[in-house]
């Protein structure tokens, strides 16, 4: 009878970490080891603040859950301590983050993960990391729409201004 409920709750379980891994938009899989409890518990309060998801998981638990999101290919990176980051979003915030600070704490180690439904290698979530986020990128889009209309209003300015001195003249 223990059995039964026991593997019911670990069926649960990974339908549960399967369901997030197709719903999220970047799950990034790190190596924790080596970090205490303060550098954890930083780590989870930035990844909170942002709306993502942090857990450590059991590897054979993510890797049934992987295998039946179809993303076997995450599998390889399962191994020792793993703890998993789930996107929601914004793609670039759960790889900014981690990446961020993983250069501060060298005990934190990108595995790899999943961006879009593509299982992904750790020198790809490092390359996702660099890219500016989505604020960023909507900033820098209005920057660029805004220019022309910039430009032709001191074209405008600069003929009004123009021809104002000539009157005075």
């Amino acid at each position: 009878m223990a059995n039964v409920k026991v593997i019911e709750s670990k069926q649960q379980q990974v339908e549960e970490i399967s369901s997030k891994l197709k719903a999220s938009t970047t799950t990034v899989v790190a190596d924790y080891r080596g970090l205490n409890v303060a550098q954890v518990t930083e780590l989870r309060k930035q990844l909170r603040e942002a709306g993502i998801e942090f857990q450590v998981l059991k590897n054979s638990l993510v890797r049934r859950a992987s295998e039946s999101a179809d993303l076997a290919g995450l599998n390889e990176v399962l191994t020792g301590p793993t703890a998993i980051a789930f996107g929601g979003d914004d793609v670039v915030a759960p790889a900014k983050i981690l990446n961020d600070f993983a250069k501060k704490n060298d005990a934190l180690k990108l595995k790899g993960g999943v961006l879009e439904g593509q299982v992904v290698d750790a020198a790809q979530i490092k390359a996702l990391a660099e890219l500016p986020s989505r604020d960023g990128l909507l900033s820098m889009l209005l920057s660029v729409l805004q220019a022309p209309m910039r430009n032709f209003a001191l074209a405008v300015k600069a003929v009004g201004e123009k021809q104002e001195a000539e009157a005075q003249a």
